[in-house]
């Protein structure tokens, strides 16, 4: 009997119609199979583990280094971008000048009485939802499904019990207003919530503090005396900022252009109960992507500009609705909904990566920031959110920073961070000078007077205008500086006069746009949209990872014990490997069945299959994982085509047109 033959002995591998939805999700039988084949587990277990630390077992190592090296080819190689790696020891100054160490912040509840410590806004939501949900218990009403449950980060609220309470429509419709736009409150306006609605610790029940904000940054002391402060990085971008000139000069000195960096982050995470996606150190694959601030177009926005994004904008989320908006990325630029083209383009690639290694497009979004989340210096912010079962989760950031990075490392240091340009032709303009009382803006503002002076001269004319302007009416005229604090600058401190000047460069320094991913996120988000379980069986999950990032691309097994088969299989490997297929090899003496069911478990695309035909006649069976269909053909021709699948130059279809359909009943001559 043929490999084939003996791998479909039983109905569950006969190949039938793939139906990936005969059960619901389990999210229980996911975390079991995750921790099992140590994709991922808890740091230190043996220890009792630490929470938010979580160490990638061979399968998550793999599938975490194939999802990069796929950013890297979609992103650095296909965009010509300017890869860095920077270290992760930062200095304090340098993230003093960012505004790390004043407002990297979450804020933070305490039970009064036993310490406990819970982040405000999620605690707020997962109380609301609870009693929401006990409300259309109490009233006796089927349970909605809910499809906008998290309106930017995961929560976890199995802690959380619905309050079998019913409530006036009016504090329903309070409720849902509120929790349409959780992430628009502050610490103040969170604290508020918590009084009016009597929210307390759901597991004592003990009144909780008001809410104070916690600096989420891992500090450390850098060399043996311990003088030099820093910190573990809360992000990869200011390794990109601080060595701008650096990589203005390698680009010739020209913009637009990108650079690009995938490393580790901190951050001292209040709460880290959701699995991956809330940890202490993770993955980040950063972009900062310099441009022209009066030319925020791009070269190749018209390939993508029939891209459809699925859009929260932020006006709805502002009237306490979740209402979603299909629209092409070209739409949504030409209408400001998106603000630039640059923008736009970096969130349709988004798209276009995420669907590639196999993140369900139906089950993605694109939420903008509201007013009270977004930076002051931003001009644009949007998310790109996935949903599991933790409800919809912050995985992709993308947001224009304008100049607020260049320009506060510039002034903090007295760096050249700008850009020059010669004009083809000599330009007259008609523009604003400062001129400034040194003596008099020291004295006002101490250690700030440098960053002011710095910022306020380098504004736009129209800028510089309305400030002439309300100097000559009221005497003073009010700033809002990088530091994101108003400074009162008056008519005895600085003097703005129109001049009519020649120029022949122009100088300025570029706006950044900046797409931020959380590998880990996506990672996660990844193995839940890729499990499923055989119609036949529920115990037999599946995971549907793309060959473009499983970690094992093909199983290689035999129907026997035989030596000769038993060198065979191991021969078949290393030409696989050579030409750099990541097979696998499974000699044991379990059934063909169960190697090929443990290995779905793995994501394994493919399986190879050999039996004594293989050494008569050379063939070898190729079994893809979904559909269980099999093909055969001879060995060196299978390994061709797993190869051109595998690297996306062949699908499924194409492989049956080059091999023969295999149904596992000849038998060998």
């Amino acid at each position: 009997m043929s490999a084939a033959a003996a791998s479909t002995n039983t109905p569950s591998e006969l190949a039938v119609p793939t139906n990936k939805t005969a059960h619901a999700f389990d999210k229980s039988a996911l975390d079991a199979l995750l921790l099992r084949r140590f994709f991922f587990a808890p740091s230190f277990e043996i220890y009792g583990g630490v929470a938010g630390l979580y160490d990638y077992g061979p399968t998550g190592s793999g599938l975490q280094a194939n999802v990069i090296d796929a950013w890297r080819k979609h992103y650095i190689i296909e965009e010509d971008m300017l890869e860095l790696d920077t270290t992760i020891m930062t200095l304090a100054d340098v993230l003093k000048t960012s505004g790390h160490v004043d407002k990297f912040t979450d804020w933070m509840v305490k039970d009064v009485q036993t310490g406990e410590i819970y982040r405000a806004d999620h605690l707020v939501e997962a109380v609301l939802e609870g009693r929401l949900k006990g409300n259309t218990e109490a009233r006796g009403e089927k349970a909605k499904e809910v499809k906008d449950e998290d309106p930017k980060k995961a929560k976890k609220k199995k802690n959380v019990k619905s309050e079998a309470i019913r409530l006036d429509d009016e504090v329903v419709t309070d409720i849902e207003y509120i929790l349409a736009k959780i992430d628009d409150y502050n610490g103040p306006q969170l604290g508020e919530l918590i009084r009016k609605y009597n929210i307390r610790n759901p597991t004592t029940n003990n009144e909780l503090t008001e809410p104070v904000e916690f600096n989420l940054m891992f500090e450390s002391n850098i060399g043996p005396t311990g003088q030099i402060k820093g910190y573990l990085r809360p992000e990869t971008a200011q390794g990109h900022f601080v060595n701008f000139g650096r990589l203005l000069e390698f680009n010739n000195g020209r913009v637009p252009f990108a650079s690009a960096q995938i490393g580790k982050s901190f951050r001292n995470e209040i709460a880290p109960k959701q699995g991956l996606l809330r940890v202490r150190e993770f993955t980040m694959a950063e972009i900062e992507h310099y441009v022209d601030p009066l030319d925020k177009r791009h070269a190749r926005f018209q390939e993508v500009k029939d891209v459809v994004l699925t859009l929260l904008p932020k006006e709805v989320q502002q009237e306490g609705r979740t209402e979603l908006t299909q629209m092409t990325v070209g739409e949504a630029v030409e209408k400001k909904v998106v603000d630039n083209e640059t923008l736009g383009y970096f969130l349709a690639r988004t798209q276009l990566f995420l669907e590639k290694i196999g993140i369900d497009p139906k089950r993605m979004r694109c939420r903008q920031h509201m007013a009270n989340e977004m930076a002051h210096y931003a001009a644009d912010c949007w998310d790109f959110e996935i949903q599991s079962s933790y409800g919809w989760v912050e995985c992709v950031g993308c947001a224009d920073r304008s100049a607020y990075d260049l320009s506060v490392h510039a002034a903090r240091t007295k760096a050249s961070l700008r850009v020059q340009q010669k004009l083809d032709e000599p330009k007259i303009v008609d523009t604003f000078e400062c001129h400034w009382n040194a003596k008099d803006v020291g004295m006002r503002f101490k250690k700030d007077a440098p960053m002011v002076k710095e910022f306020v001269s380098g504004l736009e004319k129209e800028k510089l205008e309305c400030i002439k302007k309300e100097l000559a009416e009221k005497g003073t005229s009010s700033v809002q500086c990088p530091d994101g604090k108003s400074y009162d600058i008056t008519s005895d401190l600085v003097k703005v006069e129109a001049v009519t000047k020649t120029e022949y460069m122009r100088e300025f320094i570029p706006n950044v746009i900046e797409p931020s991913f959380g590998i880990g996120r996506i990672l996660y988000s990844l193995l839940e949209h890729s499990y499923w379980a055989r119609e036949q069986d529920k115990a037999r999950g599946v995971l549907s990872l793309p060959s473009l990032v499983a970690p094992i691309k093909v199983l290689i097994v035999t129907i026997s014990q035989d030596p000769q088969l038993r060198i065979l299989i191991h021969d078949i490997s290393r030409k696989m490997r050579k030409i750099g297929i990541a097979s696998r090899v499974d000699d044991s003496s379990a059934s063909i069945g169960k190697k090929y069911a443990r290995n779905d478990e793995l994501g394994t695309p493919f399986g190879c299959t050999v039996d004594f035909a293989s050494l008569t006649k050379g063939t070898m069976t190729l079994r893809e994982r979904d559909s269980t269909s099999q093909l055969i053909g001879p060995i060196d021709t299978v390994i061709e085509v797993v190869h051109a699948i595998v690297n996306g130059t062949m699908d499924w279809q194409a492989a049956s047109g080059k091999l023969e359909s295999y149904s596992g009943v000849q038998d060998v001559e």
